[in-house]
């Protein structure tokens, strides 16, 4: 184990993070298993090497209910991560991982769709209260991968991607679905799509429906994304909008 609040120990690894970034060129950091020492440690390391970008892995268990299901109120969930940015510093590169959105997406996607929208009609992970500090994801090689420890649904995987590439947040490609299960075609066309029309972390999201087989919603008034296996969705596009990319239950326009 390694004492983060020896004086030494914070001293040599500042010292190494500054080495990574002025040799090797290293620019931001992940924070592994960030829960396993205080915010006010991690902002230590942040403050003292000065990374473009810096990432937490705040692992913990969403709130269940009876029937095994994530309950549908997560704020408990997310305002854990909200609070290690605060305590790290707000203004500050430093974002979290969105394992509240992960976990609300891993079932949302199985006919629950009516999860993606929160009691309060916005997102329901940390997308939904500070999206710039929330790093959206599908699967890492924890969850997913040889690991397994909480994977996305395997067949529906692209649903999550057509998610997390057209919402707010910082949406970050799982490796292995990128180059070993062939979907990076798919997965490109969804970046193109957000690059073309600009969508950002801080991109503003309406919610249009959210039903068990059907989500629907609409970035900067500039793309629609649906999700589900619900097929005349047609009124309830707007004209002037065409088809950009489309696959097993999603399409963007």
């Amino acid at each position: 184990d390694i004492d983060h609040l020896n004086l030494r120990v914070q001293k040599e690894l500042v010292e190494w993070l500054n080495w990574l970034k002025a040799d090797i060129g290293f620019d931001g950091w992940r924070f592994d298993f960030a829960k396993g020492y205080s915010a006010d440690v991690a902002k230590i390391y942040i403050d003292r090497s000065e990374p473009s970008f810096a990432v937490a892995e705040i692992w913990t268990s969403l709130a269940y209910g009876g029937d095994g299901k994530p309950n549908l109120n997560q704020d408990q969930h997310r305002q854990e991560l909200v609070n290690w940015v605060d305590k790290v510093g707000g203004k500050g590169p430093a974002t979290t991982f969105d394992f509240t959105t992960k976990g609300i997406l891993n079932v949302a996607v199985e006919g629950e769709l009516w999860r993606l929208r929160g009691t309060d009609g916005k997102a329901p992970g940390m997308i939904g209260w500070w999206p710039a500090k929330a790093v959206t994801f599908v699967n890492n090689h924890d969850t997913g991968s040889t690991q397994h420890m909480w994977p996305f649904p395997s067949d529906r995987v692209m649903q999550g991607y057509a998610y997390i590439l057209t919402h707010p947040g910082t949406p970050y490609i799982f490796y292995d679905h990128f180059f070993d299960w062939g979907l990076k075609e798919e997965i490109d066309r969804l970046v193109s799509v957000r690059t073309r029309h600009g969508i950002h972390s801080e991109s503003k999201l309406q919610i249009i429906e959210a039903d068990a087989d059907l989500y629907l919603a609409e970035i900067d008034g500039k793309i629609i994304v649906k999700l589900g296996p619900r097929y005349d969705v047609g009124n309830l596009i707007p004209a002037g909008f065409k088809v950009a990319a489309h696959g097993n239950d999603y399409a963007v326009w």
